[in-house]
């Protein structure tokens, strides 16, 4: 990855960064405040329930006050005390049968009964049809005089309902008349609550073992409080893990009630459990907090679609930023790339535009110092070199002309001491000492000669050479001296592959290349061993291997070997492998060395195809052909 990607990365994952932890802190801070509100409205609103229960429970005890101190009432009582089974007869009763219903309805009250001493109902307003019957709810009701206002499930004709009840007496005598009165606590004491803006209060009354839709008042409903509190989208079964929650734990519970998959309709329901006063504390309903998430929700999509688009714009601020920084950044370090690959690829001269005095600009001033001191230093190194180069020059050529010479001047030491102690043998010693000196003389021109040769390598002439059969040349040439009688033979194996293509070259200088290499393998394998040649494809060019078993070399001498002039072999001048590597870089091949001590030689030369060239060799020749 480049340094400008790398650049518009960082600046674009810092902005989403940074948004995102804005967003996810404002998204943490909203929840929190949001059910902060909601905390604190359910507070508020249970405590407003407390008080209108408070209220309306202090108002139906007022009522059942003034009905117990009324005269119907003392009539009654008194004429309960006459009896003297301390039982209205039933004579009596059809006096008093519509009593309840008459002063329920003068007092405004739901529900009132008139009970004696022993517990019978005298008469009932709700139900006139309890007459005689016993009153089985309260386990004592001159207990219960004393009491305020209480929740009370009342059986009705058609099932039973919620109600606020109180308990008061009339005493004439001494049985006492019980006046048992009430209001329903329904969908109409649930409209009196004051209730704040996306919040709203439901009623369930605890009837039954099973949660029923039936039994969930609403006071936002149209419907009655016989039916469903809440509309088709809305169903009320929502709401039953939540109330069978509470009706098991008796505690109160928090719960998100999910209406559709658009969490706009969500709610928060909180739920408090009612209890009666009775001997077994009975739950009688629950009482249900709901607190719309509809602000929550838009805001939070809101805080996500600003977060998207301030990441959106951000990403974009981060292109023009990174386009800048490139700009001003990175194309001074592209230029010094570029002029790190010109010194790479031999341009010693290459210089950078100083632009600024900031940190690039001294990268800048100090490349350019750093090439201009190569350059120095180059040439103190290319005249080092060729002192080096002609020193070993001198060297070798010392060495190599000494061993001729010194056979001359011994010749010729010898020619002058016959002359002068032995002229009669003079002519015997002339004629031998002329065939030691005219060899010695052969020999120094021999080595003058590859020399010369070295020093006027020839470019190469490029033409269509099929390696294989080049290889096949080469070994046929040396096939004689491969099994030489009196020496250890060389078996020599081919590899070839078939597939290798002809390829443009000098087959003069490749020849003699190959049979350089050739010549050294068999020379490391004195005692005989195996030669392998093998050509393959790779990639475009063309592979040869040249291997022999022979003793191998050391790391040192791998390293130095291609070097003119220096040699392993006793009798030898350093210039054939000097000269292969040569002709291989002419071709723009290369040429390398594997050996190991103990293991044989291999040398590899990998040559260009060059096919490019030798189509234009082919056509050369073909249009040659038609001229002629």
């Amino acid at each position: 990855m480049s340094f400008r990607r790398k650049l518009l990365a960082v600046f674009a994952l810092t902005v989403v960064l940074s948004v995102a932890a804005v967003a996810f802190l404002v998204s943490a801070m909203t929840r929190r405040a949001f059910e902060h509100t909601e905390d604190e409205r359910t507070a508020a609103l249970v405590a407003q329930f407390q008080r209108e229960f408070t209220r309306q429970g202090e108002e139906a005890a007022r009522r059942v006050e003034a009905i117990a101190a009324s005269d119907a009432v003392t009539r009654m009582a008194t004429a309960l005390n006459r009896s003297s089974s301390t039982q209205l007869s039933s004579s009596d009763s059809a006096e008093y049968f519509d009593v309840a219903k008459s002063l329920a309805d003068n007092y405004q009250l739901d529900f009132l009964e008139f009970v004696d001493a022993n517990g019978t109902i005298i008469s009932s307003a709700h139900w006139p049809a309890k007459f005689g019957y016993p009153e089985s709810a309260f386990a004592s009701l001159a207990a219960s005089t004393d009491q305020p206002a209480f929740l009370k499930q009342e059986e009705l004709q058609d099932g039973t309902t919620l109600g606020l009840f109180a308990v008061r007496a009339t005493r004439v005598g001494e049985h006492a008349i019980y006046v048992i009165g009430g209001r329903r606590l329904d969908k109409n004491f649930l409209s009196a609550l004051d209730l704040p803006a996306d919040t709203r209060a439901l009623l369930y009354e605890n009837r039954g073992e099973h949660f029923s839709p039936d039994l969930l008042l609403d006071s936002s409903s149209a419907n009655s409080a016989s039916k469903p509190a809440l509309h088709s989208p809305r169903p009320p079964e929502k709401l039953a893990p939540l109330i069978e929650s509470v009706r098991q734990s008796s505690q109160e519970m928090t719960a998100i009630v999910h209406w559709s998959s658009d969490q706009v309709e969500d709610e928060v329901f909180h739920a408090i459990p009612l209890h009666g006063v009775g001997r077994d504390h009975t739950l009688l309903g629950i009482l249900l907090i709901g607190n719309s998430r509809r602000s929550y929700v838009e805001l939070k999509r809101h805080i996500r679609d600003s977060a998207l688009l301030v990441g959106g714009g951000g990403i974009v601020l981060a292109i023009l930023l990174s386009s800048w920084a490139a700009a001003r950044v990175t194309r001074p370090i592209e230029q010094l790339a570029l002029a790190a690959q010109d010194v790479a690829g031999g341009n010693w001269n290459a210089q950078v535009e100083v632009s600024g005095g900031d940190e690039i600009g001294q990268l800048a001033e100090s490349f350019n110092r750093m090439t201009t001191e190569l350059l120095n230093q180059k040439e103190c190194l290319v005249q080092a070199e060729r002192v080096a180069a002609w020193r070993e020059l001198a060297r070798r050529l010392a060495h190599e002309l000494k061993n001729p010479l010194f056979p001359l001047q011994l010749t010729v030491e010898n020619l002058l001491r016959a002359k002068q102690s032995s002229p009669e043998l003079f002519e015997e010693v002339f004629r031998e000492s002329s065939a030691t000196m005219l060899a010695e003389i052969s020999n120094l021109k021999t080595i003058i000669g590859r020399f010369s040769e070295f020093s006027k390598m020839p470019q190469p002439q490029l033409q269509r050479v099929p390696v294989n059969e080049m290889v096949h040349g080469v070994v046929q040439l040396f096939q004689a001296q491969l099994q030489a009688p009196g020496h250890p033979p060389i078996d020599c194996k081919l590899d070839l592959d078939e597939s290798v293509a002809p390829i443009a070259a000098d087959p003069e200088l490749l020849h003699r290349a190959f049979s350089n290499l050739v010549l050294n393998a068999m020379d490391a394998m004195p005692q005989g061993g195996t030669l392998t040649l093998r050509t393959r494809r790779n990639d475009g060019k063309v592979r040869i291997e040249i291997a022999d078993t022979g003793s191998g070399l050391t790391p040192e001498e791998c390293e130095r070997i291609f070097t003119p002039y220096y040699t392993s072999k006793q009798n030898g001048i350093g210039l054939g492998l000097a000269i292969v590597q040569s002709v291989v870089s002419d071709h723009g091949g290369t040429i390398s060395v594997r050996s190991e001590l103990g293991q044989g030689t291999t040398f590899l030369i990998e040559l260009p195809q060059n096919a490019d060239t030798l189509q234009g060799i082919i056509a050369t020749k073909r249009d040659a052909a038609s001229t002629g």
